[in-house]
């Protein structure tokens, strides 16, 4: 891992605090439990398996909720696992869709091996050669196990800038403990439909 990295849960948190009623699509593992710590809500949508299919969710759910804001907290593998999603984002260019790469640069739920960002994949550069003209990286700046002193800032572009935007952050390859969300996934899909059901 190279340089210092932004502390993942610190970072989550930050953003989350400030998401008014933002709905959240969090994709399996170190995210969806990130997104858990940092407060359960009916808004959140916990990805259980299906790896890769994060950000497709996120763009339903932003196509159908025009009016609602839509932010998709994944990790660098299943991101790239789903990699084909950018270009289908960028041809419907959903405003209200944003998505938050958590990048450790390794597959962490399976051993810590090393990952392909970490090398030679550029995640935000693939997103804005599929056409997502507001992608981009942070990370680094502000010294390791940190949040960083720009998470306001952050999150004003996470749920306020006009999307689709992508976000990579380069975070800290850590061990938080697990804050699991519940697994019955018939009660997670009707809790976030009748959340959203006014919109």
């Amino acid at each position: 891992m190279r340089g210092a990295r932004l502390d993942r849960r610190a970072l989550v948190a930050g953003i989350l605090d400030r998401r008014g009623d933002a709905a959240v699509v969090a994709g399996l593992g170190s995210p969806a439990w990130d997104c858990h710590a940092a407060g359960d809500s009916p808004l959140n949508f916990y990805f259980w398996g299906a790896m890769g299919g994060a950000a497709m969710l996120g763009l339903g759910v932003a196509l159908a909720r025009p009016a609602r804001r839509v932010l998709v907290v994944t990790g660098d593998a299943e991101m790239l696992m789903g990699v084909g999603s950018f270009a289908a984002i960028a041809a419907q260019a959903p405003s209200n869709l944003a998505i938050l790469v958590l990048d450790n640069e390794a597959f962490g739920e399976t051993g810590r091996q090393a990952g392909l960002t970490g090398s030679n994949a550029d995640i935000a550069a693939i997103a804005r050669g599929a056409g997502i003209e507001a992608a981009f990286t942070v990370g680094g700046e502000a010294g390791e196990g940190s949040a960083g002193p720009d998470v306001a800032a952050l999150a004003g572009t996470l749920f306020e800038e006009e999307g689709p935007v992508v976000c990579v952050a380069k975070v800290a390859l850590s061990a938080e403990s697990g804050s699991y969300p519940p697994r019955d996934g018939v009660l997670l899909r009707t809790r976030f439909r009748a959340a959203l059901a006014g919109d």
